[in-house]
């Protein structure tokens, strides 16, 4: 299977490391013989249809902070769109940063593959957020698979529980613990004695929190999420415009502390029920979701089995390019049945 890879940072790399290190494992296991033949960075691009040697790939990266052989003059942005339309490749996996102002560029690439009729899987939730219903008519159209399981849950596979393990029950509702930032931001207020500022610090001392937090504590991280929960398993046709946020950044130890006393604990939640809202609230510490640090936890509602609670890490480079493979495993199981077919 041929695959382009736009965006070559932490994911794609440990994507790549993967690949490289359990090719043997994998085509074994899966049947599945994943040929990466190009890679589109910041810098530029390069491309084998034979297929790159991935080794290689890494050490420039490492050496050079780029992998290009081919510049685009002037880092024209329209000829990489244009060339992951143009690359001979089964696969697109894009991993650029995230952008919710407009989903860029990362949105066009998204378009630009599934028009060009390959399979996509991403790990960027800004077009998600904004257009996923849009984006999933597309590649239905074009009769190709877009996959996203990264996005939420990093390596735990939350949406792939949804949808497969609860294929014969009826969801009701779904409330989660989807940043690990904020989680433990509320976890050392709560545990440490610590105010906002002095755990936000930490967090960012840590790497757990960026330089500019706001996506994480302003709540924008969870309410991508909790919009692709509610497009992916609820069939809510909704974007990021249709929800409710509110961050923890004006959370104060007073009400961590009185949340404390009556054995609850402040969380910040992204809720899809009747409406979708991202807001802290208090969470008995008896219950399984009321996770730590920066653990996520979702817990489904349902009509039969009732609360089914799923709880794993929810990021890191390594955990979020397993959801990446896991994707792409999917990818060539329905290739195997339409040839079947």
């Amino acid at each position: 299977m041929r695959l382009a890879l736009v965006g070559f940072g932490v994911v794609a790399q440990a994507f790549t490391k993967i690949i490289a290190e359990r090719r043997q494992e994998i085509l074994k296991r899966h049947g599945l013989n994943p040929r990466i033949v190009a890679v589109i960075d910041q810098g530029g691009y390069t491309v084998n249809p034979k297929g790159l040697v991935l080794e290689r790939l890494l050490q420039d990266k490492a050496s050079k902070s780029t992998v290009t052989e081919e510049q685009f003059k002037n880092h024209d942005l329209q000829a990489k769109i244009s060339l992951v339309k143009e690359i001979e490749a089964d696969v697109v996996v894009e991993t650029t940063p995230t952008n919710l102002k407009d989903g860029q560029p990362g949105l066009s690439y998204l378009e630009k593959a599934l028009a060009g009729k390959k399979h996509v899987i991403t790990t960027n939730k800004g077009p998600l957020a904004l257009s996923l219903p849009a984006l999933m008519e597309l590649a239905e159209y074009n009769g190709v698979e877009l996959r996203f399981s990264g996005t939420v849950g990093g390596g735990t596979p939350i949406l792939e529980f949804g949808k497969r393990c609860l294929v014969s029950d009826k969801l009701l509702s779904a409330t989660g613990i989807l940043n690990g930032t904020t989680n433990f931001i509320l976890t050392r207020m709560e545990k440490d004695g610590m105010i906002f500022d002095e755990a936000l610090a930490k967090a960012q001392k840590l790497g757990y929190a960026e330089a500019d937090p706001s996506l994480d504590i302003d709540g924008f991280d969870t309410a991508c999420k909790t919009v692709i929960i509610a497009n992916w398993l609820f069939n809510r046709r909704v974007t990021l415009r249709d929800i409710k946020i509110t961050g923890i950044r004006n959370v104060d130890l007073k009400q961590v502390k009185d949340a404390n006393t009556k054995g609850r604990a402040v969380k910040l939640l992204g809720i899809v029920d009747s409406a979708l809202k991202v807001e802290p609230k208090e969470v008995s510490r008896d219950d399984p979701l009321c996770v730590e640090d920066t653990l996520n936890a979702v817990k489904f509602q349902t009509e039969y089995a009732g609360e089914e609670i799923i709880i794993g890490r929810g990021a890191g480079g390594m955990e979020t390019a397993s959801a990446v493979l896991r994707d792409l495993i999917a990818i060539r199981e329905r290739m195997a049945e339409e040839i079947m077919a």
